[in-house]
């Protein structure tokens, strides 16, 4: 049997560096938490728990917390997270995958402006709910063709798009043109992870010369559905 590896396999770069947080900041002593699970991997989450860490999987835990150390997940979270806890007084890090942060700006920036942010994504992914979160007016979620085409918009109306990081490039592409089609002024910015391009990419060149695919990953993961799809 011939086994082929993908050279774009294993945790991409945001990701590593959140784990790599956590694991640097069980060496402090503090008792630590994270903010949801660190990243959708049941075997790293266990990992983590045997060493102490505790998964805080709601906003009505976080505000009860009064002490310890809170991090940030590498998806990010709405910007009120962050002023509960520091309304609270409690230490956390920020391991938000710096290509999340980047969408976190452009959508502050851009609702400030006035425009109508729409997030391609998955709607209630923590990723998208976390982008959703740092816009100054109300977010539109999109994720398939049958809902972009629904929406209607004023001349007057300036959109701005982003995309959640995992989303597949093709998709992205088409409902891009669609509000393009529809819409008088369309900003548009492709913030689809390099990694998750990629990674996608030689998926599908690897699935295409194999007998056989397997896709190891989180059964949770947006990264590993997204393979799957593909």
């Amino acid at each position: 049997m011939n086994v082929k590896l993908a050279k774009t396999a294993g945790f991409c770069f945001g990701v590593k560096r959140a784990v790599e947080t956590v694991y640097e900041q069980i060496e402090t002593g503090k008792k630590i938490y994270t903010y949801g699970p660190i990243i959708h991997n049941e075997e790293v989450v266990k990992d983590l728990q045997n060493k102490g860490v505790e998964v805080i999987n709601s906003e009505e835990e976080l505000r009860e917390l009064k002490d310890g150390v809170v991090i940030i997940r590498s998806h990010g979270v709405p910007k009120y997270i962050c002023g509960i806890l520091e309304q609270n007084g409690v230490e956390y890090v920020d391991a938000t995958c710096p290509f999340v942060k980047r969408i976190h700006k452009i959508v502050e920036k851009e609702s400030k402006e006035g425009r109508q942010i729409i997030i391609i994504g998955n709607e209630g992914h923590p990723e998208v709910e976390g982008i959703r979160g740092w816009s100054e007016t109300p977010a539109i979620v999109v994720e398939t063709r049958e809902q972009a085409e629904k929406m209607v918009f004023s001349e007057a109306k300036k959109v701005s798009i982003v995309s959640q990081t995992t989303f597949n490039y093709k998709n992205f592409q088409e409902l891009v043109e669609i509000f393009q089609k529809n819409c008088y002024d369309v900003n548009v910015a492709n913030t689809i992870c390099n990694a998750t391009q990629e990674r996608q990419d030689e998926a599908a060149i690897i699935a295409a010369e194999a007998d056989v695919m397997i896709v190891v990953g989180g059964a949770h993961s947006s990264n590993t559905r997204k393979l799957y799809e593909i």
